[in-house]
């Protein structure tokens, strides 16, 4: 009873356990991969920061306001008014008279609008705005290497399942093998050494069996964690998802391509801008600042002063002249960190070059394999037909048989991943020439 009780437990999980599986195309996995990378979000910070450093920039042109105040208790200070008050003849005599002070409270207001600021501010705005679109280009590029990650992922998980399905195959043939092999032995039509090489050898295909399969688990726990999707789901990926049909280009045309199209050579671009703009923002430091102030004053010392509606406005200009003889320096830092990134640009399009002739050729080397793997097949399962025939005649060995049986294995695996690593190299072209998210 307690085993019929086990049984039909393991029977209402069954339901549970393939609710778990999850059907998934290479563009879905796409989709998933883009939507919870942890990556992309940092990158969506990096703009937020970017563009909350362009809305500073532009906000250094509204005006500076502040206001102070104070109460003050004071001790018992000598204070002496001398103040010229006018006589009946029109002069003016001095009095003066002293107050008993122990308190005194103060506010002030002050505004200042900036006019001019050698151009600051208006390089300032242009700076951030350059590095904002550099950012913003930069989030692309790391989309781009997200996509590039999963359709890898995707492959070796594609890879995995089909090596665990091929593998399966072969060992049931083994077993199969095995026990045919075993009746004849039985029946002394077969020696038992090669017996024992056919159980050998289903032992050995059992154990790559258990390699494959944790192989592919581990491929399916890595592509669940890249889509933000349970641990326990188990993926059954689309072949004809990843190998679409293919329209090549010539390598001078993804080489264009590139130098146009690729976002962190445009991301270098804006930022050599910037280093541009940055060189007269420094220079700019060699002019005043002009800004138009204006305030509001009010103060109150009991039985001394009270002093209200004391409104003023008026220009104020601030001139370093130290910058005169210190400025240089900074210019020719801010003109050194141009010539860095011109520096970054011309290695990157140097760099982009080599990538999209690496890229290229392994693609055709890739799409060789399949003609090479195709005819392998082919070769591999004559080969086996021949030596299963000599062998059932007698005219060859156990061992004859048992390796064009690993040999058509190998040949079917090799045709198999040729076919998805092709598509992996196509798709590794269109990012170093700049097209992935194009596609």
């Amino acid at each position: 009873m307690a085993m019929v009780a086990m049984v039909l437990g393991l029977w209402g999980l069954l339901p549970a356990m393939a609710q778990n599986k999850k059907a998934l195309t290479l563009q879905e996995a796409i989709d998933l991969s883009i939507k919870n990378s942890k990556t992309l979000k940092g990158s969506q910070a990096k703009i937020e920061e970017a563009t909350a450093a362009l809305k500073e920039a532009v906000e250094r042109k509204l005006p500076d306001a502040n206001a102070t105040g104070s109460y003050m208790r004071l001790n018992s200070p000598n204070v002496d008014l001398k103040i010229k008050a006018p006589n009946s003849s029109g002069g003016s005599n001095n009095s003066s008279g002293t107050a008993k002070v122990s308190q005194a409270a103060y506010g002030m207001v002050n505004a200042s609008l900036p006019l001019f600021s050698g151009f600051r501010i208006k390089y300032g705005i242009e700076s951030a705005r350059f590095l904002e679109q550099a950012t913003r280009l930069d989030a692309d590029n790391d989309r781009e290497a997200v996509v590039i990650n999963t359709i890898d992922a995707y492959n070796n998980l594609y890879k995995s399942k089909e090596a665990v399905d091929l593998v399966n195959e072969n060992l049931q043939t083994a077993r199969q093998r095995v026990k045919e092999f075993s009746n004849l032995e039985q029946n002394g039509l077969l020696a038992r050494n090669d017996l024992l090489k056919a159980e050998l050898q289903a032992s050995n295909i059992e154990l790559s069996l258990l390699d494959a399969q944790n192989n592919w688990r581990l491929a399916n726990i890595n592509m669940n964690l890249m889509l933000g999707l349970p641990d326990s789901t188990e993926l059954v990926v689309d072949s004809a998802s990843l190998l679409q049909p293919i329209a090549l280009k010539g390598i001078a045309d993804y080489i264009q391509l590139g130098l146009q199209n690729r976002k962190d050579l445009q991301a270098l671009s804006y930022r050599k801008q910037a280093a541009s703009v940055g060189i007269k923002a420094t220079e700019g430091e060699k002019y005043p600042s002009i800004a138009l102030t204006g305030g509001y004053i009010a103060l109150d010392i009991p039985n001394a002063l009270v002093v209200t509606n004391a409104v003023n406005i008026g220009l104020g200009v601030q001139y370093s002249l130290s910058s005169l003889w210190k400025n240089n320096a900074k210019v020719q830092q801010a003109r050194a960190r141009e010539k860095q990134v011109v520096a970054n640009e011309e290695a990157l399009t140097d760099a982009i070059r080599l990538q999209i002739n690496q890229a290229y050729q392994n693609y055709m080397v890739s799409r060789k394999k399949i003609d090479v793997y195709v005819t392998a097949v082919a070769q591999a399962n004559e080969n086996y037909k021949i030596v299963k025939n000599k062998y059932d005649n007698g005219l060859a060995t156990v061992t004859d048989l048992l390796d064009a049986d690993v040999a058509q294995l190998q040949a079917r695996m090799n045709h198999a991943f040729a076919q998805s690593d092709a598509a992996v190299a196509y798709h590794k072209l269109l990012q170093v020439a700049g097209l992935l998210n194009n596609q």
